[in-house]
Formats: structure tokens, C-alpha cells, sequence
């Protein structure tokens, strides 16, 4: 301790005066710095308590405005709440008025659709009641098309019922003994139906014989190598048909040179003309023609006014005698009518005359009735007394007539 003393000392006693003022200046200013701080410090704290003064008297004012406000928005509450109380009440009084019109009117559409449904209802079960009837019909239409298909399963049902079509057509278009089933002809073949023409002219053929097994083998077939095959009989067997109608049916001198063959379904004919054209145009390069239903009539309703034509022209002669007849007739009648005319005329003439004569005697009654009558005997006008007049005696002699005359 000693020894650090005496070095303090001998460090102390080095240092020099001037050192010393320079340090005690600096520990003055440090000193006057500290003091100057603590001023500062202590305006500063001022100015915070002010500030903060300034501050909580503006937060009680503001408070007191708050206050006011919320007591004016709870006096506009109190009244905003009577006046929607006030509005609740009307809206509670119109809805429940709403509410009892629309249950009267709710409970008048419930009955009026109440009575509606009945009514739907009733009109419901007669229409199942023709529905009904109308199943019946169709399952009495299956049974039919059962039956149908039962015939044309079989080959001869069906070319049976072709041909029994076909001489329907023919029966119903043409009249007896234009027509004959299954004729023979001279190289002893039956056609189906040989209709006679007019003027003399060889009968045209028509048969009925289509070939349906191998069209059915076309509905029928399962895939397109099925139904091509089934195609391709359905072609070798309408050229073999074709064929044999042709040799058969087609002789010179006998026949006509075309012959029709009846295709007893319309859909069957226009898938052929569609789907099998070659075979058509075959046919017709053959003088086969391919008819349908439709096409059959319509055939016979023109061979029918061909055969009219015929009788007509076959009765040409007596036509022409009758309407000779008629002609002289009618000059007769146009004699007469003149003659008619001539006697009318003159009764036209005698009647002018008689009205002109009552005419004439209706003036003189006029003016008879116009006269007076005196009595002293002078008869004057009753009208015009200046109109030169005729004095009249009468046989009495008691009486004068005065007549005037205008003409």
C-alpha cells in the first residue's frame, strides 16, 4: 500500500500545472453539460405533464360529448323503438288480414281444385275405361297378327294370301267377266289373274307368286355376313322368278307382251326399289313389272276407263241416234216456245190496253167526286171556277151537271 502510494505521488507531482487546468475546464464543462441536461430533462418532464393536462382535459371533454351523444341516441332509440312497436303492430294487423284473405282463398282454391280433381278423375277413369277397350282391340289385334304370322310361316298360306289380295284389287276395280283366276293357257300354265283388254287385244298376266322366304331370311339375319348371304339368294331367287314368269306367261300372239308381278306389301316394294335395282331394271328389261298394292290399282282403275272408253265408242252409234232424237226435240220445243211467246205477247198487249182504260175511268171518277152539288140546280167546281165547264142535264130534269173537262 505504501509502495502505491508514493507512486501516485510521484505521478501526481509529474504532472503539470497546465495539464491541471485542462482537466479542471473539462470537468467544468462536463459539469455545466450535466446541468444543462438536467434542465432540459426537467422542461421536457413540464412540457409531458402539460401535454398530458392538455390531453385528459380533451379526453374528458370528448367524454362529455360521447355522453351526450349516447343519451341522444338513446332518446332516438326510445323513439325509433315506439314507432317500429307502432309499425309491428300495423304490420302484425295487415298480415294477419292478409293471412285470413289468403286462407279464404287458399280454402276456396282447395275446393275448386278439389272439385277439379274429381272431375280430372272421372274423366281419368273413362279414359282408362277406353283404354281399356282399346287393349282389348289390341290384344285382339296381336292374336290376329299371331294368326298373320302363322299364315305366312307357311309357303302356301302365304302365296294364298297374296293372291287372295290380289283378286281383291282386281274384283273390287273391275267388273264380271273382265277378269278370270287361274286360266289355262296354251302351254298349259295357270297364270294367278288374266285380265281382258278391249278392242280384241291378247289379256295381260298378273301373278302372284313373290318370293318371300328369302326376304324374311333378310329381316331375320343376325349379323351383315347373314344378311348378305340372304341378299344374294333373295337376288338368284327374284331372277329365277323372273325368268319363269317370262317363259311361261309371255306368248306371242296369246298374252300381252308385259306382265305384272304383285308384291303384296308396300314396304317390301320400296325396299326393292331401294336396296335391289338390279333386279328391277332385270325385270323390266324382261317386260316384268313389279307392282305393289297401290300401283295394282291404280293399274286397273286405268284399264277400267279404258274398257268404259271401249263400250263407250262400242255404243258410239246409238249415241248418236239418241242425241238426233234429242236435237229433234228440242226444235219442237223452240217452236212451241215461240208460239208461247207470240200468244204471251199478245196478252201483254190486251192487258196495256184494259189498265189503260181503268186508268182513264179512274181520272173520271176522280173528277166526278170533285163536282158540287146544288140545289138549285147549278153544278160548280169545288176546286177551280174559272176552268171552262160543260153543263150536262140529267133525266130528272131537276138536277144540272156541270162536268169540267181538262183535256
Amino acid at each position: 500500500m505504501t509502495v502505491a502510494s508514493e507512486s501516485l505521488s510521484a505521478s501526481v507531482a509529474s504532472i503539470s500545472p497546465a495539464m491541471l487546468a485542462l482537466a479542471g475546464g473539462v470537468l467544468a464543462a462536463l459539469i455545466l453539460l450535466v446541468i444543462v441536461l438536467f434542465l432540459r430533462a426537467a422542461g421536457l418532464r413540464r412540457e409531458q405533464a402539460e401535454e398530458a393536462d392538455l390531453r385528459a382535459r380533451e379526453s374528458a371533454m370528448r367524454m362529455a360529448e360521447l355522453l351526450k351523444i349516447q343519451a341522444e341516441m338513446q332518446g332516438r332509440i326510445t323513439a325509433m323503438a315506439e314507432v317500429f312497436g307502432a309499425r309491428q303492430s300495423e304490420l302484425n294487423q295487415a298480415i294477419n288480414q292478409r293471412l285470413d284473405g289468403m286462407s279464404q282463398r287458399m280454402s276456396s282454391t282447395i275446393t275448386e281444385q278439389t272439385k277439379s280433381t274429381h272431375e280430372n278423375l272421372q274423366r281419368l277413369q273413362e279414359r282408362l275405361a277406353v283404354i281399356d277397350v282399346a287393349q282389348n282391340n289390341i290384344q285382339t289385334l296381336a292374336k290376329d297378327v299371331v294368326g298373320l304370322q302363322a299364315i305366312l310361316s307357311n309357303k302356301q298360306t302365304r302365296g294364298a294370301f297374296g293372291q287372295s289380295r290380289m283378286e281383291t284389287i282386281v274384283a273390287d276395280g273391275l267388273p264380271m267377266g273382265a277378269y278370270a283366276f287361274q286360266q289355262t293357257l296354251s302351254n298349259g300354265s295357270r297364270p294367278d289373274c288374266t285380265i281382258r283388254m278391249p278392242n280384241g287385244a291378247p289379256p295381260l298376266v298378273i301373278d302372284a307368286k313373290f318370293p318371300l322366304e328369302a326376304w324374311n331370311a333378310i329381316r331375320d339375319a343376325g349379323s351383315p355376313e347373314a344378311a348378305k348371304l340372304a341378299g344374294q339368294q333373295f337376288r338368284r331367287d327374284m331372277e329365277i322368278h323372273i325368268r319363269d314368269i317370262a317363259e311361261k306367261y309371255l306368248i306371242q300372239g296369246e298374252t300381252q307382251d308385259t306382265a305384272f308381278l304383285f308384291v303384296p306389301s308396300e314396304s317390301i316394294f320400296a325396299e326393292l326399289h331401294e336396296n335391289f335395282e338390279p333386279v328391277v331394271q332385270k325385270a323390266h328389261r324382261a317386260r316384268i313389272v313389279i307392282v305393289s298394292p297401290s300401283l295394282l290399282m291404280l293399274s286397273i282403275q286405268v284399264i277400267q276407263a279404258v274398257l268404259k272408253d271401249q263400250r263407250m265408242r262400242a255404243q258410239a252409234h246409238l249415241i248418236q241416234g239418241e242425241v238426233a232424237l234429242l236435237m229433234d226435240d228440242l226444235g219442237r220445243l223452240d217452236e212451241r216456245v215461240r208460239k208461247l211467246q207470240g200468244h204471251f205477247a199478245m196478252a201483254q198487249k190486251d192487258i196495256d190496253m184494259v189498265v189503260t182504260s181503268a186508268d182513264k175511268l179512274t181520272r173520271r171518277g176522280a173528277k166526278i167526286e170533285a163536282l158540287e152539288f146544288e140545289a138549285g140546280g147549278d153544278v160548280r167546281p169545288a176546286r177551280d171556277e174559272e176552268t171552262p165547264a160543260k153543263s150536262v142535264e140529267s133525266r130528272t130534269g131537276l138536277l144540272k151537271l156541270r162536268v169540267v173537262d181538262e183535256e
